[in-house]
């Protein structure tokens, strides 16, 4: 068996372990992690990837912990299944963290997935906390589609797929493109769309542990390149 029909099988077997009743208690949250990874090709022609943990309190949204790991992915990149490129980093990452967060959030789709088993599906069951991705840009599966949502912040547009919602378009801006938020496990959606639209702020259309996240990258990656040069 291949390496892409091996992962496949892997994602279809773990598929059975999601549970979308929701394990979250938006008055209990207290941590809430934003996950981002980001790859780059250094000056020797090695690929490389910075995956970042960013904690924030649910409440006040400060910035609690910040962790980074840095290192070459083992798995080429193949359509569908990239968290079998991220995982292993995020596993190095999550070991700095002082203290378990309540919940993650990670820069990717749940089970907005052709095996419902995006980055934020797949990474639960490594971190075993209910988990929940925040898509930047629409990844279509199967004949989903969605409608724009009304240009308001809070407005919602569901995505399904053969009678089945895999997620929703959120405007978590007036003016500005919708983000795309699925479940990843031990949560449901419209939990998932409730802490999504609590930790976001003015300065972005992300909410703030993935824009946090998303900033802790680029800085890796400059560190890494300068370090290396």
């Amino acid at each position: 068996m291949d390496l892409f029909k091996r992962l496949e099988a892997e994602q279809t077997r773990l598929a059975q372990g999601i549970d979308l009743v929701n394990q979250v208690d938006v008055e209990d949250l207290r941590l809430v992690a934003g996950v981002d990874t980001a790859y780059w090709t250094s000056e020797d022609g090695v690929e490389r990837g910075a995956c970042c943990v960013v904690v924030v309190d649910y409440r006040t949204h400060e910035v609690i912990q910040t962790v980074t790991t840095v290192g070459q992915p083992t798995v080429p990149y193949l359509p569908g299944l990239l968290a079998f490129r991220e995982l292993p980093l995020l596993e190095e990452a999550i070991a700095q963290l002082n203290m378990p967060p309540d919940l993650f959030l990670f820069d990717g789709n749940g089970i907005l997935h052709p095996r419902r088993m995006g980055i934020a599906t797949q990474a639960s069951f490594l971190v075993d906390r209910p988990t929940v991705g925040v898509a930047k840009t629409y990844y279509r599966v199967g004949d989903a589609d969605y409608k724009s949502p009304a240009d308001e912040f809070g407005a919602i547009s569901k995505i399904a797929a053969d009678e089945e919602v895999l997620g929703a378009a959120v405007r978590t801006r007036k003016g500005v493109k919708p983000v795309f938020v699925s479940v990843g496990n031990w949560i449901d959606l419209n939990t998932a769309v409730t802490v999504t639209l609590s930790l976001v702020e003015k300065a972005s259309r992300l909410p703030v542990p993935l824009r946090e996240a998303d900033l802790a990258t680029h800085r890796a990656r400059r560190h890494a390149q300068n370090d290396s040069r």
